[in-house]
């Protein structure tokens, strides 16, 4: 059964385990949640204290997940599911068949993907099947929603002419609906932490809309969570977090040890599949239109306005950059910043910027499921530059740090799924696309650990234990890894024990 991951834990040796993936069998001692002896099982002296016996299994670097929405993805774990239609009319179908077995006043749904379908969504369609109670329906990139006309009226835009709403429009309609209490939230994100230990998983970065910081001060007070979380800021908080005298990785809450100050999250662009992504050359079927290259969310000016304000107190910019223009805009405002940080996603790059990263000391937060998730999109829609999309095998050889997440719930919270993605760079009976920008196994676990290779003595007693090697799998077994248990600061946090 998992422990309470907050509390001390008694010393404990891990006896019999297998030192990463083809390492060595050794004994692991963890006291005080962390990691104070790493010797060979064969020179292992027995002690009074509790023995694990792992019977031969894999003790690897607790994995992190660098990039998630935690309210969004507990939340899109209790909503109507649009995963995988294909068309806008086949969403209508899915609402009217599922309107009456989920509750509540809106009827909330998460997931579609529209940049391939042959018809356009619009609020007429969804008005033909659901009337009366209001529709919301959210993209899988988190940066479009669907409204029929009943929720338009609800969020007070019952003038929107087609109910397709993008990018900061969608974000303060979405805010304006009825909130899901504190309460019920908080019990499902405490929830779907517990899901990702399950997963291997000991730590994310929430990038969640909002006053995040605050958010986890509250629920730390009401329970540890199963993960240690590191909690973003937004800009409309930043001047409160500066008050406060808050830096990034300063602990916080009933938990300090748990729950810790993010980076400051900020935007260049939009996404891929909304056409909002901010790029060089226009979308196929654009040319001479207004946004024909993706939008800009934020003039290079202000960027390093608000990079240095925050660089100047301590708090580290993430830059949300997905086209090829948008990212050298960020990697142009790092370059006069002279500061350190995080771009997130990195989806399309100009070869010129690739090396910059490693030259700039800036971290590369990517997710490799999107690279398989929306190939065909970026072979539509980046038609010509795809050899340049999600270039993590030319960033890595660059020197590049990487770190992987999943943007849940835009794919799913599972580092196994990415590390998967990332090697095989396939998740169906196709070939692997772009084999290229393929990476080791090894890499692939060390971007999903957050750089760690190897399991030292000193080292946060941050673990998890599978029932085979990474090494000998081949992808379907690695993207489904038994995950035997996990531990977070010295506690399981999943697991029999």
């Amino acid at each position: 059964m998992a422990d309470n991951a907050s509390s001390p834990a008694p010393a404990l040796t891990l006896a019999r385990v297998r030192l990463g993936a083809g390492g060595p069998l050794v004994r692991v001692r963890v006291a005080d949640g962390r990691i104070t002896h790493v010797v060979p099982e064969a020179d292992a002296v027995a002690g009074g204290e509790r023995v694990l016996d792992l019977g031969g299994r894999r003790l690897l670097p607790g994995l992190w997940d660098a990039h998630v929405h935690l309210a969004e993805w507990a939340s899109a774990r209790h909503r109507l599911d649009l995963a995988g239609t294909t068309s806008a009319r086949a969403v209508t179908e899915l609402v009217r068949e599922r309107a009456g077995a989920v509750d509540g006043t809106v009827l909330y749904g998460y997931g579609f993907r529209d940049g391939l379908w042959p018809d356009a969504p619009h609020k007429a369609l969804l008005d033909a099947v659901l009337p009366d109670r209001p529709v919301a329906l959210v993209s899988a990139d988190l940066h479009a929603a669907w409204f029929n006309s009943a929720c338009l009226a609800l969020v007070g835009r019952g003038d929107h002419p087609t109910g397709l709403i993008r990018e900061h429009e969608a974000h303060e309609a979405l805010a304006a609906l009825p909130a899901t209490p504190d309460e019920v939230l908080d019990g499902w994100i405490e929830e779907a932490c517990r899901a990702a230990a399950a997963r291997g998983v000991t730590g994310v970065i929430d990038f969640q809309f909002g006053d995040t910081v605050g958010d986890w001060e509250r629920r730390s007070a009401q329970f540890p969570p199963a993960v240690r979380v590191s909690a973003a800021v937004y800009p409309s908080y930043l001047d409160a977090a500066i008050k406060r005298g808050l830096r990034t990785g300063d602990e916080v809450g009933a938990d300090g040890s748990l729950v810790r100050v993010g980076p400051l999250k900020l935007f260049t662009d939009g996404s891929l599949n909304t056409r909002t992504a901010l790029c060089r050359d226009p979308y196929p079927g654009l040319e001479g239109t207004d946004g024909a290259h993706g939008i800009e969310e934020t003039a290079p000016d202000e960027l390093v306005r608000l990079m240095r304000h925050a660089a100047a107190h301590g708090i580290e910019p993430a830059v949300h950059a997905i086209g090829d223009h948008a990212n050298t805009v960020a990697l142009d405002a790092f370059e006069t910043v002279h500061c350190r940080g995080r771009i997130e996603h990195a989806q399309l790059l100009s070869p010129q910027d690739v090396p910059r990263f490693a030259r700039l000391g800036v971290t590369a937060g990517v997710q490799p499921r999107h690279a398989t998730d929306d190939r065909d999109v970026a072979d539509r829609h980046w038609a010509g530059r795809t050899g340049r999309a999600f270039p993590y095998g030319d960033l890595l050889a660059a020197g590049a740090r990487l770190e992987f997440g999943s943007d849940a719930p835009v794919s799913p919270l599972d580092p196994w799924l990415a590390i998967a993605s990332a090697v095989s760079r396939t998740d169906d009976e196709r070939p692997a696309w772009h084999p290229e920008q393929r990476l080791s196994v090894p890499d692939a676990l060390v971007a999903a650990a957050r750089g760690r290779r190897l399991i030292r003595v000193g080292d946060p007693a941050d673990l998890v234990v599978v029932d085979v090697d990474p090494l000998d799998v081949d992808p379907d077994t690695l993207r489904a890894m038994p995950v035997h248990a996990t531990m977070t600061n010295g506690r399981w946090t999943h697991g029999p024990y």
